[in-house]
């Protein structure tokens, strides 16, 4: 009997989960194990001692008249994640319990005691709550933003929906996922086939489509699942989001419009622009060209009658048909350059800027100019348009030079790597009349002068057909300087072209 009782006591002492046993009225512990000792945290001194006076801080709880009740009827009594407010270690800390109490008999099936079973669920119920909580943050976060939740079982094809995937869908009533379907647009039905044939292997499912409401109006909308399987890897139900796109689609269709409307537009003032430097090529070349011809016959014939007024004026005819050629095939060549394919070849730098010294040779020698160039690379390009970009820059570095200094114009270059593409920064350096740092972004801008044309001949064109040469390579140019103190202008191209025509 002794052994039996020690078995016993060895078997409640040494159990994980609380016990304690209460006799009589006021429910006299008479028996708590460790376990139940350290979830009350009273120490041993329990033991003997009523309930309420072991626990006041329960007082206002029901446990007492539970347990009472249970030891008057017999009929045990079971609470689950119940909050009980306990005083440990001097401090009062909120628990959640799942306990029992349980009517103890003897031989004469009398009740003379409870036993009370517990277990501490704090830690379970305060992970549930963090996650209700989240899902409901979720959940609001998801209906605020007007979007419905669904969720399909696949066994029973019943769907769970929220209230906005009812008010998307435009239903006030449970619907089976076959009515759903029918509700889409039967051009898009084969788009929803598809993505849930993706979602099979993929997992996820994502997919446009258009609703039909009961007037024959249309809707659009974006529907996301993703599929649940089970421990067999089977599917077992998809939950997921709808989300109204009407607006979005509407949006989109009236920006194609204006898109399509303004490609229309851009390429008609294209054609215009053709067409305009056409008309500038025939009809107005042509006329200055005769203007130059008849004043120099007219001049020739009247060279020893012409009083000096008059040679005045026949070399201002000249100078005025001149400058008017000058900006008709600057026109033309800015206006056509982007509808002009030009092949990539390579292209020796060095001999290129021979050759432009070449064809400047008068101005250098009437301004005894000086031209200091390093050893450039070969780039590749269209040669007739980095000939026109490098003969600008140095034409102009020369044009605009001091009247009481000879023009001194330095060319020089560095390799660099933007972004994974090799490059070389080529330098025109001048010592000319400079430009003020404002106006270093303006110069490139289309018919833009800082001089009047009665200091300097030009149509305004010149380094607005640079820039555009240097974009169309990938490439940049920028200008710096000072004023009274020379200009400089960095063009950045590749070395290598990605395409074989630009």
């Amino acid at each position: 009997m002794y052994d039996n009782l020690l078995f016993l006591k060895n078997i409640v002492d040494n159990t994980p989960l609380p016990i304690a046993v209460y006799t009589g009225d006021q429910l006299q512990i008479v028996l708590a194990n460790p376990a139940m000792i350290s979830a009350w945290g009273k120490g041993d001194q329990v033991i003997g001692k009523n309930y309420l006076d072991a626990l006041p801080e329960v007082q206002n709880e029901k446990f007492f008249e539970q347990a009472v009740s249970v030891l008057k009827t017999g009929i045990p009594f079971h609470g689950k994640d119940r909050k009980v407010d306990l005083v440990i270690d001097g401090v009062l800390k909120t628990h959640y319990f799942n306990y029992s109490f349980i009517p103890l008999f003897n031989k004469e099936m009398k009740i003379y005691g409870v036993m009370n079973t517990g277990s501490d669920v704090t830690e379970l119920h305060l992970a549930k709550q963090k996650t209700e909580n989240a899902e409901e943050r979720l959940r609001m976060a998801i209906e605020s933003s007007g979007m419905g939740t669904y969720e399909i079982d696949f066994a029973t094809r019943e769907i769970k929906t929220s209230g906005n995937f009812n008010t998307i869908w435009s239903i006030d009533r449970e619907i089976h996922n076959e009515e759903l379907i029918a509700k889409l647009h039967p051009e898009d039905q084969l788009v929803r086939e598809k993505a849930h044939q993706q979602a099979q292997s993929t997992g996820k499912m994502c997919y446009e489509a258009r609703i039909v409401n009961d007037d024959n109006s249309i809707k659009w909308v974006k529907i996301n699942g993703k599929i649940i399987k089970d421990q067999n890897n089977t599917p077992t139900n998809i939950i997921g989001i709808v989300q109204n796109i009407d607006e979005q689609k509407q949006f989109q269709d009236e920006l194609k419009k204006q898109v399509d409307q303004s490609t229309q537009e851009l390429r008609r003032s294209n054609d215009d622009l053709m067409h305009f430097a056409n008309i500038v090529s025939h009809d107005l070349k042509e006329p200055v060209r005769k203007i130059k011809i008849f004043n120099d016959l007219l001049r020739n014939e009247s060279q020893d009658n012409c009083t000096e007024n008059s040679k005045k004026y026949l070399n201002k005819i000249d100078q005025s048909a001149q400058r008017m050629q000058t900006i008709i095939e600057g026109i033309l060549a800015y206006s056509t350059m982007d509808k002009k394919i030009q092949p990539i070849e390579k292209i020796n730098l060095n001999e290129l800027i021979e050759s432009i010294k070449t064809d400047l040779e008068l101005i250098i020698k009437e301004k005894n100019a000086i031209l200091i160039t390093s050893e450039l690379p070969h780039i590749q390009g269209a040669p007739i348009l980095i000939q026109q970009l490098f003969y600008n820059l140095i034409h102009n570095a020369l044009k605009f030079s001091k009247a009481d200094q000879p023009p001194r114009v330095i060319i020089s270059h560095v390799l660099a790597n933007s972004e994974g593409t090799d490059m070389v920064e080529i330098t025109i350096k001048d010592n000319g009349i400079g430009l003020d740092a404002a106006d270093a972004e303006r110069i490139f801008a289309a018919f833009e002068r800082l001089h009047s044309k009665d200091q300097c001949e030009g149509n305004g064109l010149g380094l607005a057909l640079c820039r555009k040469i240097a974009q169309r390579h990938k490439g940049t140019i920028s200008a710096g300087g000072e004023k009274d103190n020379g200009a400089v202008f960095i063009i950045s191209l590749p070395l290598i072209q990605s395409e074989t025509s630009i």
